[in-house]
């Protein structure tokens, strides 16, 4: 949560996301985090370069995954407030965006 707080203030969004809104994230993390793990050791006990690439692909895309699920998380909640800043949130929140893209 102190993550994406932080990312979001230096972005100029002040967007605090409680960590039980960002359960789906923190499970895509945990898988990515799985197979990860799984990429390294295929890597130290020299499996085939197609099995490492295609378990690290996964893993790619598990991560980007988390990232769009805490911004879509974070434009939800962006729209449910009443705020004066809410365009130059939305405007930060689709840099973020853009930025996994």
């Amino acid at each position: 949560m102190v993550l994406v707080s932080l990312l979001l203030h230096l972005l100029g969004v002040v967007l605090i996301l409680e960590p039980a809104e960002l359960d789906p994230a923190l499970k895509r993390l945990r898988r990515a985090h799985g197979q990860l793990a799984a990429v390294i050791r295929m890597i130290e006990e020299g499996r085939d370069c197609k099995d490492i690439v295609t378990q690290l692909s996964a893993c790619s895309s598990a991560l980007d995954r988390a990232g769009f699920t805490i911004i879509t998380t974070g434009l939800q909640k962006c729209m449910s407030q009443e705020n004066p800043d809410r365009e130059a949130d939305f405007a930060a929140l689709e840099k973020l965006f853009l930025s996994l893209a």
